[in-house]
């Protein structure tokens, strides 16, 4: 099985294939159009800024590849914030493979932002999460969050309720990180490269 790792210098990269490796999986980094369109499955990571990142995206012509894949494609983090419609994070427009918007946590009290560290994931819909118990912990570090739609497939609460995980199609997002996330992140994982 070839799974494409989407390589457009977004930080997090290795330790998605370091987690892939751990389940025996062959991954390969590559920003090329063809070795993506032909992989089996593709994951769509990301840590940063949503403005550069869609900007990377753009220059490497990705922006009209992604949308068009027909296998399984996983993002993470800001991957999966990238294939929403528009970001708050610089006004970014982005894929529009969902129609959510990516809004900037705002404190209520005096909460931290970014929100960072283990929370649990609850209401919790599609294959991604077989054998994955409702309330299951699960590692976050982030500023903006989807909110929540008819596309959600998991939920988180931290200020308020967010999407911890979106679908539609052969489209997957999760706004944790399942390559931090111990044995729940690699069952998760596990189950994407199953679909």
């Amino acid at each position: 099985m070839k799974i494409a790792i989407i390589d457009y210098k977004a930080g997090n990269i290795k330790s998605v294939e370091a987690a892939l490796l751990r389940l025996g999986c062959q991954a390969f980094l590559t920003k090329e159009p063809q070795e993506i369109k032909s992989a089996d499955k593709v994951v769509f990571p990301g840590v940063g800024n949503a403005g550069a990142a869609m900007q990377a995206i753009k220059n490497f012509g990705l922006d009209k590849v992604i949308p068009e894949l027909k296998q399984p494609v996983l993002g993470i983090c800001l991957g999966m914030q990238l294939m929403c419609s528009f970001s708050e994070e610089e006004n970014t427009d982005g894929l529009k493979i969902f129609s959510a918007q990516v809004k900037r946590f705002v404190p209520k009290v005096a909460e931290k932002i970014p929100h960072m560290g283990w929370n649990e994931i609850f209401n919790l819909k599609t294959p991604l999460f077989e054998g994955i118990k409702d309330k299951s912990f699960v590692y976050f570090v982030h500023s903006y969050a989807v909110e929540t739609f008819e596309n959600t497939s998991a939920e988180c609460f931290y200020i308020n309720n967010f999407s911890a995980s979106i679908a539609k199609d052969n489209f997957f997002g999760v706004q944790f990180h399942p390559e931090k996330s111990g044995q729940i992140g690699l069952k998760i994982l596990e189950n994407f490269v199953k679909l």
